[in-house]
C-alpha cells in the first residue's frame, strides 16, 4: 500500500509539472491534475470493456475439451 500511495503522489507532482511547464499556469496545472485521472479512469474502464469483448477469446467460441472433431488427426 505504501508503494502505490507512494506512486500516487509521484503521479499527481508529474501531473501538476507537466501542466505547468506547458501552461505557465499554476491555476491550469492545477485543473490539469484534477481532471486527468478522472478522465483516465473513465478511459480505463472503457479499455478494459473493450478488451473483454475483442482481445479475450470468448468462452461460446472455445472449443470444448470434448469435441473430438477438435483433435488433429493421427
Amino acid at each position: 500500500m505504501a508503494k502505490s500511495a507512494a506512486f500516487g503522489i509521484v503521479h499527481i507532482a508529474t501531473s501538476f509539472g507537466v501542466g505547468y511547464a506547458l501552461t505557465g499556469s499554476l491555476a491550469l496545472a492545477g485543473a490539469i491534475t484534477l481532471v486527468e485521472p478522472l478522465v483516465n479512469t473513465v478511459a480505463h474502464y472503457g479499455f478494459d470493456k473493450a478488451w473483454e469483448r475483442w482481445a479475450v477469446p470468448r468462452r461460446d467460441a472455445a472449443v470444448s475439451p470434448t469435441d473430438a472433431s477438435a483433435l488433429p488427426a493421427h
